[in-house]
């Protein structure tokens, strides 16, 4: 708020924290629900001395762990085991490239998946039209059926089946795990009552009817079931992607309007260098009209602050 006085305040970064304790934020990969992100938390959790918590909006572990028993890679290797990804964040610099390189260029992620869900939106409408339109049922359609819905399960779908195979092999189980299965499951039938059973006989249909009936199942296909479900959960994750990109950008956006440098008081003088440097303990300088670096308490002098991005706390 603004006051008479035009001294300068001297601020020092508020807190304590044991100085053995040390913290990292981790970048984590191969998360697909909020599943996965209580696994790795979990998992870290587990390790004395270490408290984790892992955001999958932002695909982020923040860990505070003992520095003297605990070192990064360990942490990375945990997360490693558990089967998915970690790294430690760049450099400021490099960051600031990655940031900038992300925003000019599309992501790679996000136009592979839009890729499949093209794919699988070409090819599954008509599978899913001709199970459920009788009209549509010309002789051997169903073996169109076969030939369309295959690339949708396969290379649509690989995804999913390739997140089930890795959390089989670390023994859990994941929303992927119940996409690969039920769509694995209604394919591998299908395909095995039309080679083996009586689906794949000329002139068969598959009748629009609300009615209960007993039968021996080797005359009904579930290609429309395959690939449909894969098409529409291939639709949520690209929503998903999307929002979350737009939504890290306006993150950005907002970072960028932090104070980029801080002057710091250091034996009686001013030295300026960049936020990314403040310890806990600094002393800093803060002049009228300039930004406040990070939380911390003021110690001396008065200025004109903006009130609005201070906590009550802080007040």
């Amino acid at each position: 708020m603004p006051t008479r006085s035009a001294t300068t305040p001297t601020v020092t970064g508020a807190g304590t924290s044991d100085a053995s304790d040390a913290s990292v934020e981790l970048s984590i990969g191969g998360m697909t629900c909020a599943s996965c992100a209580a696994r790795i938390e979990k998992k870290l959790n587990r390790m004395d001395g270490v408290e984790a918590t892992v955001n999958y909006a932002t695909e982020k572990a923040k860990v505070t762990y003992r520095g003297e028993d605990i070192s990064v890679q360990d942490l990375i290797s945990t997360v490693e085991a558990t089967g998915y990804t970690a790294q430690e964040p760049p450099p400021p610099q490099e960051a600031k490239a990655s940031a900038a390189a992300e925003t000019e260029e599309p992501d790679r992620e996000l136009t592979a998946l839009r890729q499949r869900l093209i794919t699988a939106l070409v090819l599954a409408v008509p599978v899913i039209a001709m199970a459920m339109i009788p009209a549509l049922q010309f002789d051997n359609w169903q073996w169109l059926s076969l030939t369309l819905a295959a690339p949708v399960v396969t290379y649509a779908g690989w995804p999913f089946h390739r997140a089930a195979w890795t959390n089989l092999k670390h023994g859990a189980a994941t929303m992927d795990t119940l996409i690969s299965v039920g769509t694995s499951a209604a394919f591998l039938w299908s395909v095995w009552a039309l080679f083996f059973g009586t689906a794949g006989m000329t002139g068969m249909t598959h009748p629009f009817e609300l009615t209960i009936a007993r039968s021996d199942g080797a005359g009904n296909i579930y290609l429309e079931a395959a690939a449909g479900v894969t098409a529409f959960i291939l639709a949520g994750r690209w929503f998903e992607a999307r929002s979350k990109r737009k939504a890290g950008a306006a993150l950005r956006a907002l970072m960028e309007l932090g104070a980029k440098e801080v002057t710091l008081l250091r034996d009686g003088r001013e030295v300026t260098v960049p936020t990314a440097e403040l310890q806990l303990g600094d002393r800093f300088v803060v002049r009228p009209g300039e930004k406040i670096a990070t939380d911390g308490r003021v110690v001396e002098g008065s200025s004109a602050v903006d009130a609005s991005m201070l906590t009550g706390e802080s007040v």
